[in-house]
């Protein structure tokens, strides 16, 4: 039985574990020769750089007095909350522009516009509408994750294959089964790298969006720093952030080959 297992599988499947072993290595490498740069430009390149070991006991006194848990949370919280809303806006109104004529010519120009201007030039407009509160910081964030969200689930459902919906309607299937169960499938892999980049967007508006009068979070606190020229704390910040991001964003990596198994992968 374990002979007959082991034939079953795929060569794709057996490369599997070693494709991801290799790229384990090779990314274990990349941070290696990474920190080796980063050491070699503070002692001998830049003038005021931190080493990583200074950056490193800046981050453990930061976390020995509480103030980095706080912040990565109070950022964390903010970007879960505006990406989290900004997604689930997105995909619904995606599909309505996609699946309806009529909704994508009432949609599709505000979305282009919107599109075209930055988040952060919100801001100030953000502040006189919303107040100093967390409902600005949140509402910066949530539009970057929107509309980075919506293209892609637009053109998810537009670049669905017409042959499979035409076969399906000569089977005999209304155009909710149609929807359901060709359109939704076909489009989930750009649902999903929409939500990546809108992830991304999200975690690069967080810095700005903690511009407006916030006490705690990632950004805020390298902000501060910024005004002591403490580069250790800042480079603190900008590691945990990426940390942060790097891990949410593998998160949903792992979602979408959960989700998208039925694809051909190289």
């Amino acid at each position: 039985m374990t002979q007959l297992s082991a034939l079953s599988k795929t060569p794709a499947a057996r490369r599997e574990p070693r494709r991801s072993s290799r790229a384990l290595t090779l990314n274990l490498i990349a941070v290696v020769i990474g920190l080796v740069v980063w050491t070699l430009l503070a002692t001998v390149g830049v003038q005021g750089l931190p080493t990583p070991l200074q950056v490193a006991a800046k981050a453990g006194e930061l976390i020995a007095d509480g103030t980095l848990l706080d912040d990565a949370l109070a950022s964390l919280r903010r970007v879960l909350l505006g990406f989290l809303l900004g997604t689930l806006l997105a995909i619904p109104i995606g599909f309505l522009m996609g699946w309806y004529a009529t909704a994508r010519g009432l949609l599709e120009p505000y979305v282009q516009f919107f599109r075209t201007i930055p988040p952060l030039a919100i801001i100030p407009l953000a502040i006189v509408l919303m107040g100093i509160g967390e409902v600005p910081k949140v509402f910066v964030i949530f539009l970057a994750s929107f509309l980075s969200s919506v293209v892609a689930t637009f053109q998810g459902v537009v670049d669905v294959d017409k042959t499979l919906i035409n076969a399906a309607r000569v089977l005999g299937a209304s155009d909710r089964t149609i929807f359901l169960k060709v359109v939704v499938p076909a489009s989930t892999p750009f649902i999903l790298v929409g939500m990546r980049v809108g992830l991304g967007s999200a975690w690069g508006t967080l810095v700005a969006a903690e511009l407006i009068a916030a006490q705690e979070g990632l950004g805020f606190r390298m902000q501060q720093a910024q005004l002591y020229y403490d580069l250790s704390t800042i480079f603190v910040g900008l590691i945990a952030i990426g940390v942060l991001g790097l891990v949410m964003d593998r998160l949903l990596l792992l979602a979408e080959r959960r989700l998208t198994n039925w694809q051909e992968r190289r």
